[in-house]
């Protein structure tokens, strides 16, 4: 009997084995869940609409080994906490949140589940499982400033902005400097909007700004607002985000675009080998994460080539859009000699010279 018992033992612990063994490779073949979380609706452009490029991008890097749930529309605050637990909830492993003011909710619900990565976009504040992205969009607006210069009449440019963060701020005063650079007595005029996505605000910002005399116009706001504005004056327009043509067929100069898929996927692909870190990745033309394209049938080839050499120089680092002397519009010398390194960037509350009016920092 003993005998008996011992060999039934052993029997049961060699079927044991051969089932973990049998759901090994089944578990290891169990897809990556990744959930992202967007500030506006996807629709046909803007800044939803490429980061959900982005994701598209890496599910055709990655096929089978990765699927993803999408939540568009998300306001920030309370309702961005409750979506981001809930997407861990659901068991999703990795969640992008894809705007500033998800950063506290992120590092929040991050604590409650240790064992889930997250990646936010556009923040500055980490955790163990939490990393940040962000793409150095001044050095396009920098270039894009520089395109405006060539082909603005008035010397007046407007720019329709969301919130005075350093982010937008970075956008501002970059694309005033590369403005100045070609036509140093060119100004530009600012109407913050507070709201990233608010198609009726952009819009009504725009107009007030070409009735202000500027024959050029821009944005740092998610919709396509601005540009169709610009269209309807019969006055140019230089896209943010994404390429606009199609909503500005003849107003679009040029777009500033940013390009996330290639960083999900190794992001996504981190994850799945074991090897993801939080890191803090702030990557411009170096490393693809930044263009300008999407030129006007009037932007010839001279200065297009002009363009994509300063470019090239922008990502060698031999030009840089920062480079001292900076000074505010009220006079204040930010920079006197060197340029402005990663700190300064993120600490800039000010309007560089060029730039009219005075900044609220309420």
């Amino acid at each position: 009997m003993k005998s008996l018992r011992l060999r039934h033992v052993f029997a049961a612990a060699v079927t044991a084995t051969a089932c973990l063994w049998a759901a090994g490779p089944a578990m290891a073949e169990e897809p990556l869940k990744i959930g992202f979380v967007y500030v506006s609706p996807i629709g046909e452009a803007g800044w939803t609409w490429q980061q959900d490029l982005g994701r598209k991008y890496m599910l055709e890097q990655l096929g089978d080994r990765v699927i993803t749930q999408v939540v568009e529309d998300v306001p920030e605050g309370a309702d961005a906490e409750r979506v981001i637990r809930d997407l861990a909830q659901q068991g999703n492993q990795l969640i992008f949140t894809t705007s500033f003011g998800y950063m506290n909710p992120t590092i929040k619900v991050a604590k409650q589940f240790p064992d889930v990565k997250f990646v936010h976009s556009t923040g500055y504040k980490t955790a163990p499982n939490v990393g940040t992205t962000n793409a150095r969009f001044y050095q396009s607006r920098y270039m894009a400033g520089v395109l405006a210069g060539h082909k603005t009449d008035t010397g007046v440019v407007g720019y329709v902005g969301a919130y005075p963060i350093p982010e937008v701020l970075q956008g501002i005063n970059a694309f005033t400097r590369g403005l100045r650079s070609v036509k140093p007595d060119a100004e530009v005029r600012v109407i913050m909007v507070n709201s990233w996505f608010d198609p009726g605000k952009e819009r009504d910002a725009a107009l007030a700004l070409l009735d202000q005399g500027a024959d050029i116009v821009t944005h740092h706001t998610d919709s396509t607002a601005t540009v169709q504005a610009a269209e309807e004056r019969g006055k140019r327009a230089i896209a943010y985000h994404s390429d606009m043509q199609k909503f500005g067929p003849t107003a679009q100069l040029g777009a500033v675009t940013h390009h996330w898929g290639p960083y999900f996927t190794r992001t996504a692909q981190a994850v799945l080998d074991g090897t993801w870190k939080p890191d803090q990745l702030w990557g411009g033309f170096k490393e693809g994460m930044v263009d300008l394209e999407g030129f006007g049938a009037d932007v010839g080839d001279d200065l297009q080539a002009k363009l994509k050499t300063m470019e090239e120089d922008i990502a060698s680092g031999q030009l840089n859009p920062f480079a001292a002397p900076i000074k505010t519009n009220d006079g204040r010398v930010v920079l006197a000699e060197g340029a402005l390194d990663d700190d300064g960037l993120n600490a800039m509350d000010y309007y560089v010279e060029g730039v009219v009016g005075k900044l609220n920092k309420s």
